[in-house]
């Protein structure tokens, strides 16, 4: 662990944000435990609203194509508007919910329920998205080399912009040039990596991407992305065939541009 090298080609850097801008312990013990304690009472109050029907709809569809796994939670139908009724079709969609969540799944239906949820949360000052404190500097410094930098998180595009906005260094989102979720995609299969540079409009080759899942990093690295791993405090392990392939930091400040 020590100095990464920037390769000179490289002009974008793709950063995750679990586990690489963002303490692991802040999405796992204060945005999750959010929306379980929160997510029944949340829909009672918007059940009648657009948004919050439209993201039923997107739960309902995912429960349709979920039907043939174990323990899947179907999400019925109201057929009527008796209160048992509402209450029936509400608890079966927390209950959809939980089930997602236990498993850890990035689907977009979840993602973007959970990105509603956390607007409130964010807006009212309950909630404070976290970052480590070497993110921003180091951040203003890439820019200040004229490098772009995007994020790619398996949380929706949504959910990243209010972390960034209501963040503990203030609002940050003027540092990010764009942001992607698993709508491009998933992060452990490498089209998506190709995805985001078409997108981008640079070659997968002028991307460093900065994760601290070795899944991810396997998939960027097929797309001839390249990549370093990030170790922090909280994260998983890394094997030690993963330790002695990968270049790791510890920091962002551990980048080392050609030009500085």
């Amino acid at each position: 662990m020590g100095v990464y090298s920037v390769p000179a080609e490289v002009s974008v850097i793709l950063l995750d944000i679990e586990g690489t801008t963002t303490p692991i312990a802040f999405v796992k013990d204060i945005l999750f435990p959010y929306i379980k304690d929160r997510v029944k009472e949340y829909l009672r109050a918007h059940w009648e609203e657009e948004e919050c029907q439209q993201d039923v709809s997107l739960l309902r569809k995912q429960a349709l194509a979920d039907s043939n796994l174990e323990g899947a939670v179907p999400i019925p139908l109201e057929t009527g508007t008796r209160e048992e009724e509402l209450e029936r079709v509400i608890q079966a969609v927390v209950d959809n919910v939980y089930w997602q969540m236990s498993l850890d799944r990035k689907t977009t239906a979840l993602k973007q329920l959970q990105g509603h949820m956390w607007r409130a949360a964010y807006a009212t000052g309950q909630v404070t998205g976290e970052v480590f404190e070497d993110v921003v500097p180091a951040v203003r410094k890439w820019r200040a080399a004229g490098l772009k930098v995007y994020i790619y998180s398996s949380g929706s595009v949504e959910a990243q912009k209010l972390l960034f906005g209501h963040s503990t260094e203030g609002d940050i989102l003027e540092l990010i040039d764009g942001h992607f979720d698993t709508q491009i995609g998933h992060k452990v299969e490498s089209e998506s990596y190709r995805r985001i540079a078409t997108s981008i409009g640079c070659s997968p080759s002028n991307i460093l991407f900065l994760t601290d899942v070795a899944r991810e990093a396997v998939a960027a690295e097929e797309a001839d992305v390249h990549v370093a791993v990030v170790v922090r405090p909280g994260n998983a392990g890394l094997t030690d065939d993963e330790k002695s392939y990968y270049s790791l930091i510890t920091s962002f400040s551990e980048l080392f541009l050609p030009s500085s």
